[in-house]
Formats: C-alpha cells, structure tokens, sequence
C-alpha cells in the first residue's frame, strides 16, 4: 500500500498491524472490484476451514473472551451463538459453511452503521481491491457508489468498456443482469458487476432527460493508466494539460514525470483536469496540491470528538506562480475534491465544470492475517477554511455544463473555457504562500 499510518493511540488492532488511510471510500472503487468485537483484539477471534477428512471439523477461538470496548447497554452473546447453532443446522440451505457465517456476522456488524463507505471485505474481495489500487485489475473500469440511496455510476474510466459502452458519470444502476439494485449493499453490486474477462454484464441505466436503457458490457483487464499531460500551443502561450484519472500506486512517479515535462517548456499556464477522477490514496493528493501549496494546509481532518488535524504541505510548489485552471464534474470525487477545494481556497487556481461528487469522509482500511480487511469510516474531510466536502462537494468559481449534445458531438465547453481564461489573462493567481 502507498501509505503507511502508525496506530492510533488506545487502537488494539491485531494481524498485519498495518493501517492505511483511503480518501477512497468509493466501496467499488472501480469496480475494478471493482474483526469481530468478540476477540481481545480485533481479528482475533477466527474460524479455521472444515477439513473434510477431520472428524472434528472446523475450530472456534477466543469463544470466551472479552471486549475490549465499554457496552452501552447489556448484550447477551448466549444469542449469537443460539443463531448460529439454529442457522447451522435447519437452514434448508445445506452444507452451511462456518466460515461464511463468521465472515457474514462481521459483515452485518459493519452494515449496521448504515454508511455505505465503511465495509467489511472478505478475503476475495479485499484482494480484488488492492489488486484495483495497484493499478490492474478485471472488470468494466466504472467507479460505482451510493448517493441518495442510489446505485450511481461515479466515473467511467477512459478507455474502458465503461466508457465504451456508453456509461457516464452519474448515471443510476437501476439493475445488475436482472437483479433491482434497491436496497443492494454496495459490496453485493460489485461483487455482480465484476468478473472475469471476456463475460458480459448487463446494467438497466436511468439517465437524466433520457430513457431507461439496458447496457450490455463485456468485461476486460484493466490497466489504469493515472495520469497523461501533454503541451497545448495557444497564440503567445504554452498551456501544459494534465489529466489525473485516479490518485493510485502509480500517480506519484508519473505526476512527478508530468510535472518536470511541463516546466522544462516553461508554461504559460496550466489546466489539472479532475474531471471522472474518484480519488485514491490521502497522501498522493497532498503531494499533487503541493506543486501549488506550499507549507500550507492542503485538506483538515476532523473527528467524532470535534478534535481537528492539519495536512499541510512539504512540496517544492512549482506551478504556484503558474496560471491555473482545474476542471470538476458530478464524478470528481474525494481526493479530487480535495485538492480542487485546496487549490480554490488557497488562490492557487479558478475551477471550472460541475459541482463535485461530494464524498468527503475518511476511511482507516485495516488488514486482518486471514486476508480480510476493514473500511471503516472515522473522521470528516474538510477544506483549509473548514467548509465540510460530504454531501456538498465543491462548487466551481465558473459553472460550465457539458451537456448530452455536447459529449455526442465532442464538444467540451469545459476545456474550451479553461483555454479561454488561460490565454486572457484572467488565471492569474496570487504568488506563493
């Protein structure tokens, strides 16, 4: 993983001891896709596999031991195993696998907090999602996630068969090859729109001022390829464009690649476009804001005990006395977000597109021996002045609309708008902090 967090004071956290903090929390993060409180530490309770040649079968540890954690009210475990027992042996559903069940109860220990970022991965899928964060992966390249109660597309990645087929941000997923997605939890979606290779999926896609429309969509290996930048040449001006699809493994040597390429041109302006990007590792964002912020704050945490933490950034800030314009839509998210409300506030550059997906909560993703890990969301993110991200997302100094028409002609009044006040003159930012 891309960052390393020591563990927080008073956490008991068994297994890998190994805590990195996500500004992901998009569960299908790409779809690319896409322990149990019982223990006297977390993931320390645990269920061995039946072997089918053992008379005794499977093994149940640390039954009796006690939470660590202070109970609000009286709970009565005698309960949990009694379901167990009966689950086990009158479900009309036979064999009834045990370690299922263990990875089940734990699920819907974590569902219950009703928040769709934080989750519990079984081992499969939490190998899925690291292999999504290291850059390769199988599926369709859609970042899916919950607004509103709704199943939404978040980005299509470029390239993909997401994007091929047709599919945009902020179209609804209304069902999975038949299946109504109401009530689906997040990690049930992925686990239907992922699979291997070469096999089709099949999406019912309600979009706004359009038709419900079914999408059929064969599935590929993905590789994500983060980060592009090219030169645009302008009458009297050099504009350095940087596409950032992803804030992955990968985004920090090649931001680093884009950004030395531009300035060996010495640019007269810079366009960072966000556009479709559903955020990625903490840290690769700070990086990325810190070519304009320098010993500054990038991005606030805070937490449930009103307690606030400063990101601040240690980058060298080469662009801060560069022109520049960052480009948002309905599926710049989290990271994203981050770093276009940084850059805003900071009068490091003028926004323009759409407001932002509006996914501002923090996620610690802890790994367990068995190869399980868990989301879980503990703070808020929010902009250097404090204004929260969740739900409200940032709102771009100039609202440029990239309409249906628009995307069917090629047409991207976005881009066209960033070219304008960069070569008006009227990006100028404020020199360095």
């Amino acid at each position: 993983m891309n960052m390393e967090i020591d563990r927080q004071e008073g956490s008991s956290v068994s297994g890998r001891e190994r805590r990195n903090r996500y500004v992901l929390g998009l569960v299908g993060a790409l779809l690319l896709l896409s322990g149990f409180l019982l223990g006297s530490s977390v993931g320390e309770l645990w269920i061995s596999p039946v072997d089918a040649d053992s008379v005794d079968g499977g093994q149940v540890v640390n039954r009796d031991a006690k939470p660590t954690v202070a109970l609000d009210r009286k709970v009565d475990f005698a309960s949990f195993w009694d379901i167990w027992e009966i689950v086990k042996s009158r479900s009309a559903k036979q064999p009834v696998d045990d370690v299922d069940l263990f990875y089940g109860a734990v699920a819907g220990i974590v569902g219950s907090l009703n928040d769709p970022y934080s989750i519990f991965f079984d081992p499969e899928t939490a190998a899925m999602f690291e292999s999504e964060l290291s850059g390769t992966f199988q599926g369709i390249g859609a970042e899916i996630g919950i607004k509103e109660d709704q199943l939404k597309v978040i980005a299509p990645l470029p390239g993909t068969p997401a994007e091929r087929a047709g599919l945009r941000a902020g179209d609804s997923i209304m069902a999975i090859d038949g299946i109504e997605t109401f009530g689906l939890p997040i990690d049930e979606a992925v686990r239907r729109i992922r699979g291997d290779e070469g096999t089709d999926v099949k999406l019912l896609i309600m979009r706004e001022g359009d038709d419900i429309k079914e999408y059929s969509i064969t599935r590929g290996t993905i590789t994500v390829d983060s980060v592009r930048w090219r030169m645009e040449e302008q009458p009297g001006r050099r504009i350095g464009v940087i596409q950032l699809f992803h804030f992955n493994e990968t985004t920090g040597p090649a931001f680093e690649e884009a950004v030395q390429g531009i300035m060996l041109q010495n640019p007269d302006g810079v366009i960072l476009d966000l556009r479709n990007n559903p955020g990625g590792f903490l840290d690769t964002a700070v990086d990325v804001a810190g070519e304009w912020i320098q010993h500054s704050v990038v991005v606030q945490e805070k937490f449930s005990d009103g307690s606030i933490r400063n990101y601040n950034s240690d980058g060298l800030a080469r662009f801060a006395d560069v022109s520049t314009v960052v480009l948002v839509n309905g599926g710049s998210a989290s990271a994203s977000e981050i770093v276009a409300g940084a850059l805003q506030q900071q009068g490091r550059a003028i926004v323009v597109g759409e407001q932002t997906f509006g996914k501002g909560s923090v996620q610690d993703y802890i790994e367990f021996d068995d190869g399980s890990a868990l989301k879980l969301t503990i703070a808020l993110w929010l902009t250097p002045d404090g204004q929260s991200i969740d739900q409200a997302g940032i709102t771009p100094d100039q609202v440029v609309e990239l309409t249906v028409d628009d995307f069917n002609n090629d047409r991207d009044p976005q881009y066209d708008r960033a070219i304008e006040i960069l070569t008006s003159g009227n990006g100028d930012m404020t020199s360095g902090s």
